[in-house]
């Protein structure tokens, strides 16, 4: 299968017989599995004993071999096999006397590349860029582009001829109506590299939803660590938290009042759930939606609260104008005008680390952030995510939350755990509010582009200094490790530092320089609500999803995955050209 290798174990033993245990190199501090009883040899017809088990190719493995008696290990192996590979582990005795064990790791069919098809399709989408770049080049050829023009339009070339000889139309009448329209400075105005981020966040989580082509880093970390599709969600939390200093600002320099704009930030919080709940539910899997069954918890609903708490922060304290602060240190008039704001932040974070940290937990250790199963040991299999574990089974109960987490495969956990719990979500208020950063370094230093590309660095490495002193620089050894899952302190710090320099690369590049325009994540980034709930809903309908002819080929669930994603950015692109944006 996709993702295994067939070992087959020879054993040239005599009795008792040999027990095959593995432990897989992303399980950190976990039992050995048992895998498979090998025989011993039949001296008479001096035939080895054999076993054939199937072992996972994702991560390095450490087989251990012992004695069926006694349990006395014989030898140990870490080893990285291959997809698809065919395997052999010899094991013998050296020498009668000393009855040392030898154990060779044979190689008797070589493994694929799994990693062809990645860059396969890297290569035909640099190709689809290189032929869009070039067609645009050729574009501003005066000549090619009137015969492209004339030829897929002859009436509007035409009108254009006629229009430049002189000959008045409508579209001229209201062109030169000399008072702009507030929505044509709006738009100019607006800031593309934030749509861009966002876009770029949205279709990576698209493609790591719709399966990433099924290899292990295109998929959630089992616990502790960090992979691409770990990155999506917080940096669409970040954004969003830049949209709401952007937002707000506007509304009231337009004259609305701030009930009027909570009424909007309620309603749009209430949509927002009520989608998530309804709509976008893991649970639908389980048959019809029915309380009995309904998880609560889920990404949409992250999204309101986490909207709510941070678009009422900012409210209450938010100017309507944001002219420069007059205050003694004018170099940090994007934070201390607001120091109630990061009171309150402060106050959660302190709430969130005693309540993980502190909390009692039946029949855990206190403090545990562990993923429970058969890691630690195996000493607390049902402790899984501790506090943030236990205090949604507590008032959300087991049935209303994901029954399938991260964890379940590598450390066979058995308790539902929900990464979007109650918990984490102040760690995804405080991401939020880190963007809202990002949006006010924006509105107070409007096109200072240095002052905001050198705040962006200052706080990706504020953000990168506080996550190596968190983590120790370390996966597993740190005060508080990254995890998705938990949602951690050092999982938001280590997200917001990469969100701020991504920021700055695409901001550098779309509003400063305007090299690029954005596409075609500008899109997508334009439509994310739509988007988003579009591609969870369609997700197993054609042309979305297909029938394939090999289910055990990253290739093929590649294909479909790449193709899936981008039919949301061509519908997210007409949707665009045709002005059609689904706002909350």
């Amino acid at each position: 299968r996709m993702d295994q290798a067939l070992l087959l174990v020879r054993n040239e033993l005599p009795a008792p017989g040999l027990n095959l245990a593995a432990r897989s190199g992303s399980c950190h501090q976990c039992l050995y599995q048992f895998l498979a009883f090998v025989p011993p040899s039949n001296e008479s017809l001096r035939k080895p004993g054999t076993a054939s088990v199937m072992v996972d190719t994702q991560h390095p493995l450490t087989l251990l071999l012992n004695s069926s008696v006694g349990d006395r290990d014989l030898c140990k192996i870490q080893y990285h096999f291959g997809e698809f590979g065919n395997y052999s582990l010899v094991v013998k005795t050296l020498s009668t006397s000393t009855q040392s064990v030898s154990c060779d790791l044979i190689i008797n069919e070589g493994p694929i590349n799994s990693y062809l098809p990645i860059l396969f399709a890297f290569l035909v989408y640099m190709g689809i860029l290189a032929t869009l770049i070039a067609g645009r080049l050729l574009m501003k050829i005066d000549p090619v582009r009137n015969w492209v023009y004339k030829k897929l339009n002859p009436r509007a070339t035409d009108r254009m001829i006629n229009s430049e000889l002189g000959s008045p139309n409508t579209t001229d009448s209201i062109n030169c109506d000399p008072t702009p329209h507030p929505w044509s400075t709006a738009s100019r105005r607006r800031l593309h590299s934030l749509d861009t981020f966002r876009g770029l966040s949205l279709v990576i989580m698209v493609f790591v939803n719709y399966g990433g082509g099924k290899y292990w880093f295109f998929k959630h970390e089992s616990w502790n660590g960090l992979t691409v599709a770990d990155l999506v969600f917080p940096w669409f939390v970040f954004i969003m938290g830049t949209s709401i200093a952007l937002a707000l600002g506007s509304m009231l320099r337009w004259g609305s009042s701030k009930w009027k704009v909570l009424r909007k930030i309620l309603w749009r919080t209430f949509v927002l759930i009520l989608l998530g709940v309804i709509v976008v539910n893991p649970n639908y899997c389980l048959g019809p939606l029915s309380w009995d069954n309904l998880r609560i918890p889920g990404v949409l609903q992250r999204l309101g609260f986490t909207y709510l708490v941070v678009a009422a922060l900012e409210l209450l304290f938010t100017r309507a104008d944001s002219g420069t602060w007059e205050g003694r240190f004018p170099a940090l008039q994007d934070i201390l005008p607001y120091w109630p704001q990061w009171i309150f932040i402060l106050v959660l974070e302190a709430i969130w680390l005693c309540l993980t940290f502190l909390l009692p937990v039946p029949d855990c250790p206190r403090g545990y952030i562990g993923p429970g199963g058969i890691g630690d040991f195996g000493k607390y299999p049902n402790c899984t995510g501790g506090a943030a574990g236990y205090i949604d089974r507590l008032l959300l109960g087991e049935k209303h939350l994901y029954q399938h987490p991260s964890s379940g495969v590598t450390y066979q956990t058995t308790m539902p755990y929900d990464p979007e719990g109650i918990l984490g979500t102040i760690n995804s208020i405080v991401m939020a509010f880190l963007g809202l950063q990002a949006g006010k370094i924006t509105l107070f230093y409007k096109d200072q582009h240095k002052q905001i590309m050198s705040r962006f660095v200052i706080w990706g490495i504020v953000m990168g200094i506080i996550s190596a002193i968190l983590t120790k620089c370390s996966k597993e050894e740190g005060f508080i490790p990254i995890n998705k899952n938990l949602w951690s302190i050092s999982y938001v710090t280590t997200t917001s530092c990469f969100a701020f320099i991504l920021l700055l690369l695409i901001y550098y590049l779309v509003d400063v320089k305007k090299w690029w325009s954005g596409a075609p994540f500008l899109y997508p980034g334009m439509n994310s609500i739509l988007v988003y709930i579009g591609h969870q809903v369609f997700a197993n309908y054609f042309p979305f999803k297909w029938k394939m002819q090999d289910s055990q080929s990253h290739a093929e669930h590649l294909t479909q995955n790449l193709t899936a994603t981008t039919l949301w950015v061509v519908i997210s692109y007409i949707l665009y050209r045709r002005r059609i944006f689904w706002k909350i």
